[in-house]
């Protein structure tokens, strides 16, 4: 039986490798999506020997597939990935499967979290203009702005391509959405000011907020048009708040500290965040999970994102870069591992799937991998039961396994 100095001990590092799909959801037809499989057509490419640019041949993720990624994509959609090994694995692993009725970025951590969306959010159609006239007055009126740009679907780096130069010449922010129930403003750093952008998002957020709008977010950018535009790293999400506890409050209510690597803190509104680290790529955020391995302390949760394999790859359907960014990864896991302590709980799941191969730049329907590393603290009990992993589990399952390690 677990004693309570060795629950004083433990740490859960819960890592979200964002839109790592691995296919199969049983809804997925009801959001167009039926048969896509983002790991399984990832692989599939490379296989082909479609994916040569800067790498060369099959998929190669050793690291994860020890964990059992390959098992996982097995299980979820009953078709092995060329390249990623599925034989029977030592280590713990399950499959989640989402409840709540969407495939964004902010449902799938709530309910990784403990809280599934009882209700959608308010979505804007895909028609020009999306936004309704009287809100976008109301925004304008309020933010002290003369027009905007765009109002329409699209992906970010579309929008700038498209509106930046407009943008410079007429200071216009470039505002749009996408299949997420989203409000994005684009605006580039310099010209227009990043705090003043930082702003009217504050304002937007004031006004569809409300309307159930899960988030709006901020996407400054630089460049010029003869050198060309490029985003930077001062994304800025305001979500709304959860109206209930996660896992995360629990963690805090029981004296541990939860700390946000990547864009925790934003998808959580700061609700149950301790500690923030700073905005970098998803290879400077390793580097912050591992200063959490030397400085996290008995009790806490590290919660980390690693958002780079949707928002550079998935969206823009770079199947050849999403490759390369899983291969980077993998490669950076054994550092992760050899970091670890006795009683540490280490997690990786996804939080959606974003199908490089498929139509459209949206995300995709698909159950996600769950990879589970539990060091050993002498003669405790494990936290997880055999009888929990190598079966499909809802996504809640991660917040119950930090519930039990933890003991909150």
């Amino acid at each position: 039986m677990t004693n309570t100095a060795s629950l004083l001990e433990r740490r859960v590092f819960l890592c979200v490798l964002d839109s790592v799909g691995c296919g199969g959801a049983p809804d997925a037809a009801a959001f167009g999506d039926e048969g896509a499989n983002t790991l399984l057509h990832i692989a599939e490419a490379c296989s082909r020997g479609e994916c040569e640019d800067g790498r060369h041949g099959p998929l190669h993720l050793p690291n994860l597939a020890h964990m059992g990624l390959g098992s996982c994509i097995n299980l979820a959609s009953g078709s092995r990935a060329p390249g990623i090994d599925d034989a029977p694995q030592e280590a713990d692993w399950a499959v989640l499967q989402e409840v709540s009725k969407g495939k964004d970025t902010q449902t799938g951590h709530w309910e990784l979290a403990g809280l599934p969306l009882a209700k959608d959010w308010t979505y804007f159609p895909d028609t020009d203009p999306a936004f309704p006239e009287d809100l976008m007055q109301e925004f304008m009126a309020r933010a002290g702005l003369e027009g905007t740009l765009a109002n329409i679907h699209g992906s970010g780096t579309e929008m700038i391509d498209r509106f930046a130069e407009e943008h410079l010449r007429t200071g216009y922010p470039i505002t749009y959405t996408s299949a997420d129930s989203v409000f994005q403003i684009a605006a580039h750093e310099e010209s227009f000011g990043l705090e003043r952008l930082y702003e009217i998002c504050k304002i937007a957020a004031d006004i569809f907020h409300p309307l159930g709008v899960g988030r709006v977010i901020a996407r400054p950018f630089v460049g010029t048009v003869e050198t060309g535009f490029e985003r930077t790293k001062n994304r800025k999400d305001l979500a709304i708040k959860p109206a209930e506890p996660t896992i995360c409050d629990r963690v805090i209510a029981k004296g541990g500290d939860v700390r946000s690597v990547g864009k925790i803190a934003d998808i959580f509104a700061m609700r149950g965040i301790s500690v923030v680290g700073p905005k970098a790529d998803d290879m400077g955020l390793v580097d912050q999970l591992l200063d959490a391995c030397d400085t996290a302390t008995g009790g806490d949760l590290v919660f980390a994102n690693f958002v780079e394999f949707d928002s550079h790859y998935g969206h823009r359907r770079d199947i050849c870069g999403y490759a390369k960014a899983l291969e980077r990864f993998d490669r950076r896991v054994p550092e992760i591992l050899a970091r670890l302590k006795a009683g540490d709980l280490l997690l990786f799941t996804a939080d959606h799937g974003n199908d490089p191969t498929w139509h459209g730049n949206d995300h995709t329907r698909e159950r996600v991998p769950l990879l589970i590393h539990e060091v050993p603290h002498g003669l405790q009990s494990p936290s997880i039961k055999p009888e929990s992993t190598q079966v499909i589990k809802p996504f809640g399952f991660v917040a119950d396994l930090v519930a039990e390690h933890l003991g909150c």
